[in-house]
């Protein structure tokens, strides 16, 4: 667990507490933020998606990934503030710099160059009765297909959550340990909505799956190997279809 640090307002000058965030490894260790003391703290006035991620290396495998970006919020004035985090190749980080060491070959490489980065362990078939389609012809079906589909795999409770829904063409459905979206439109799903997903599932300590009927575009269907995201395709039939290994697993070994 990293430790809490002072963080002082630039607008109020209190001293808030903060615990950087530690996130899973593909690799399986936690991958702390390695946050740059030198470097005052900068209030967000507005959020560009692309800035809120930081590249940060995993200490035990010298993987680069990115995470999201430290804030904090003041707690007397309600300031939020966006903290800096060290470059991956500064001196003393992991694989970077003089100090790093090491020459930056290994799972960092293979996730530089694009391919499948997530070790899949070979799932131990789990026995069950064939699925039972159920043909798509609205959004709806998809929705009820996916709902099916999660608890043929052995999910209990598939629901979709209680409370306002989030405008969104991503339907969410839930599960004890799970959150799933379903996308049923007609374009690709795309690389924030497999980020989303995953953020949720983050959030909410539980697995994340994607149903899409169109399918993933290349940064979607990347981002899902690197994250290990479960993704399905679906066709009118009903019946969702594993796109990647994550996928293959789920199906094997079930809930």
């Amino acid at each position: 667990m990293a430790e809490a640090v002072p963080v002082r307002c630039p607008e109020c000058l209190r001293e808030n507490g903060y615990t950087a965030p530690v996130f899973p490894c593909a690799c399986g260790a936690p991958a702390e933020l390695p946050l740059d003391p030198s470097a005052p703290p900068a209030v967000l006035t507005h959020r560009n998606w692309s800035d809120a991620w930081v590249r940060a290396r995993c200490a035990a495998c010298g993987r680069v990934d990115e995470w999201p970006q430290p804030e904090v919020g003041c707690g007397s004035c309600g300031t939020v503030v966006r903290l800096a985090v060290l470059p991956v190749d500064a001196p003393g980080q992991p694989g970077g710099g003089a100090a790093g060491g090491g020459s930056g070959a290994g799972p960092s490489a293979a996730a530089a160059a694009g391919g499948p980065v997530v070790p899949v362990p070979v799932p131990v078939p789990v026995p069950r009765a064939p699925f039972r389609p159920v043909t798509i012809r609205t959004a709806r079906d998809a929705v009820a297909t996916a709902a099916l589909y999660l608890r043929w795999l052995g999910f209990r409770d598939v629901r979709r959550p209680e409370g306002p829904p989030v405008p969104s063409a991503a339907v969410d459905l839930r599960a004890p340990g799970l959150v799933a979206q379903v996308d049923p439109t007609t374009a690709p799903a795309g690389l924030r909505a497999v980020e989303c997903v995953w953020l949720n599932g983050l959030a909410a300590s539980a697995s994340g799956v994607y149903f899409a009927l169109a399918g993933y575009t290349q940064e979607a269907r990347s981002r899902a190997d690197a994250l290990g995201i479960p993704l399905f395709i679906m066709d009118l039939t009903g019946t969702p279809q594993p796109l990647n290994e994550a996928a293959e697993a789920l199906v094997t070994a079930g809930a």
